[in-house]
């Protein structure tokens, strides 16, 4: 039993493993009974096991076997999994002001009803299965890869088997939408904080699923940046691509060029101050990432979209004619000096410092809208760029204007087009490449919901939360192969959006919808079923102070109940 002193019972009376002449397996066995009697007086878990977004492989309910967590529960885990225990702890704790500690490994004796994290190989799961009662899902949960998970709910608790640590996390999110909508809140609410009972054998569709924020246009503090992080966090995405330079602003410090943050991070859309991360907030961006199993993807856009650098340094222009800052919206018009070898020094420091910075595999090159760079001139740049991303060891990501460049090892084109009929991305898969999809008509998240809509564009169509949900990256390039798509990601530039509330705005819902693409099964794809579970996150973000669009399209909510706050003097821990 844990060495701290044990709380009172529910009823305020001594625990039972304290009374005199009670061994603590029968107290325990009594303490069980007593609550498993209680249960079975409870209404079923407000929330179905099938509601999670996004949609899981494979759900099999349980409706007799809701578990309910008390003040007593601990969470077990094995040392590799700490931190993720850690992590839903730190979830849980606000809203049911319950302690919530955590143990490695089995707790001494039976100790108190416990949320588990394990593990253990996935292809035996049946022997907590067979201990705690849960219900099986038939067939093998073998080869779920690193990021699935099974997870079983009983009423003795709920356990999270998984092969590596990214799949606890994602089992983790799954139990957080479990509970009831209040979890995540703020204050200790009163509530029956019930899971309802069941397994879930869930895997991804795509390995790449993501989302971007452009932090050049308007240039946000890296707090904003760590709650979009949790944003995708909690719907499964695992990576953030960071749009860090354009016309009007470079954002990313670099040590061998300083005037790049110095003055070209100066400035943004509409003259006001700009910013830029210095080396050590990048690399708190990209820790923060990692601990929640999202890796960031920095983007340096090449050759075009260069005016902020060349206003720092204007030997990088054509004629080398200093640039004036730029604060508009306009595209196109600026470019490195391609035929300059000062320019390819400059590239390689950059390209250099930043993949420095980055653990993960991947260096964006943008290469879009250069439009005053043509032919052997843009490709030729291109090429040497590749190579020089390719010697820092990294896999090179590039708009999909980069097609038809000569192939990289490894690269990947992002396809932003609106047509699905694209000869010349086709060829280039064929040469070698893979795709990340994000059709502008589809999942660009400036696009206005309607033509109401206050902030945002229309240049590629409105996009309600429909539009976003309704297609298949699988099949929506013609003549590019299921295969070749590595996944999906949901672009937001920041011409029109200034603040965090505005970037929420624009993110939800329909970065959920973006997400269940890139993650669930084709077969589980269904408009009618998504927007009846999409809904249930109302109340979610409304208790976790996002702003969100209230879509007509989602059945939502009529009146989103405040949870009600404990009157107790428990205080929860904040993070």
């Amino acid at each position: 039993m844990p060495t701290t002193p044990a709380a009172p019972t529910e009823s305020g009376s001594e625990p039972l493993d304290r009374l005199p002449g009670r061994q603590p397996a029968a107290a325990e066995l009594a303490h069980t009974a007593a609550r498993r009697a209680g249960d079975l007086l409870a209404p079923p878990a407000p929330v179905r096991l099938g509601d999670v977004v996004p949609a899981p492989e494979q759900v099999l309910p349980d409706p007799a076997a809701d578990f309910t967590l008390t003040a007593d529960a601990a969470i077990r885990v094995s040392p590799a999994g700490r931190d993720v225990a850690e992590q839903l702890a730190e979830w849980l704790r606000p809203a049911t002001g319950f302690a919530l500690p955590i143990a490695d490994g089995p707790l001494p004796g039976d100790g108190p009803l416990v949320l588990t994290l394990s593990e253990a190989p996935l292809t035996e799961p049946a022997d907590w299965a067979d201990a705690a009662g849960s219900v099986g899902v038939a067939g093998s949960v073998g080869g779920l890869g690193d990021e699935g998970y099974r997870l079983d709910v009983t009423p003795a608790g709920v356990r999270i088997t998984a092969a590596a640590p990214a799949g606890l996390f994602h089992g983790a999110q799954t139990v957080r939408q479990l509970f009831p909508a209040a979890i995540d809140g703020a204050a200790p609410a009163a509530e029956r904080w019930a899971v309802p009972g069941g397994s879930i054998v869930d895997r991804p569709r795509f390995p790449y699923r993501g989302a971007m924020l452009d932090v050049a246009r308007h240039f946000f503090p890296v707090e904003d940046v760590l709650r979009v992080v949790d944003h995708l966090a909690r719907y499964k995405l695992n990576h953030l691509h960071l749009h860090l330079t354009d016309d009007q602003g470079w954002r990313i410090a670099v040590d061998s060029w300083p005037r790049l943050a110095e003055v070209g991070g100066a400035t943004e859309v509409g003259g006001g101050p700009g910013g830029s991360y210095t080396q050590a907030d990048y690399r708190r961006i990209v820790a923060y990432a990692a601990r929640r199993h999202v890796t960031v993807v920095p983007e340096i856009d090449l050759p075009g979209h260069t005016n902020a650098a060349l206003v720092a340094y204007p030997e990088l222009a054509p004629g080398k004619i200093p640039p004036p800052p730029y604060t508009g919206t306009e595209v196109g018009f600026s470019y490195v000096d391609p035929a300059d070898e000062r320019t390819y020094a400059f590239v390689t420091d950059v390209i250099g410092e930043v993949a420095a910075l980055t653990p993960g595999p991947w260096l964006h090159l943008g290469g879009d809208e250069a439009f005053k760079v043509k032919g052997a001139a843009y490709t030729g740049f291109v090429e040497r760029a590749q190579r020089i991303v390719a010697a820092t060891g990294k896999t090179v990501v590039g708009w999909h204007q980069l097609a038809p460049a000569g192939h990289a090892d490894g690269r990947v084109l992002q396809w932003w087009g609106t047509n699905g009929d694209d000869p010349e991305t086709a060829e280039a898969v064929r040469r070698g490449a893979r795709l990340i999809l994000s059709p502008g008509n589809r999942v660009y998240l400036d696009m206005k919901y309607a033509a109401d809509t206050p902030i945002g564009h229309d240049w590629a169509g409105l996009i309600d939360v429909r539009r976003a949900y309704d297609w298949d990256p699988g099949t929506h390039l013609t003549g590019v192969p299921a295969e070749a798509v590595l996944g999906v990601e949901a672009p937001l530039w920041t011409e029109s959006v200034t603040t965090l509330a505005e970037v929420e705005f624009m993110l939800f819902p329909r970065l959920p919808a973006v997400a269940e693409l890139g993650w669930s099964p084709r077969s589980t794809h269904d408009w009618a079923g998504f927007r009846e579970r999409l809904a249930g996150h109302g109340p979610r973000w409304t208790a976790a102070g996002i702003t969100f669009h209230p879509s007509p399209d989602v059945p939502w909510p009529a009146a989103p109940t405040v949870p009600a706050q404990r009157t107790d003097d428990t205080t929860a821990d904040t993070h």
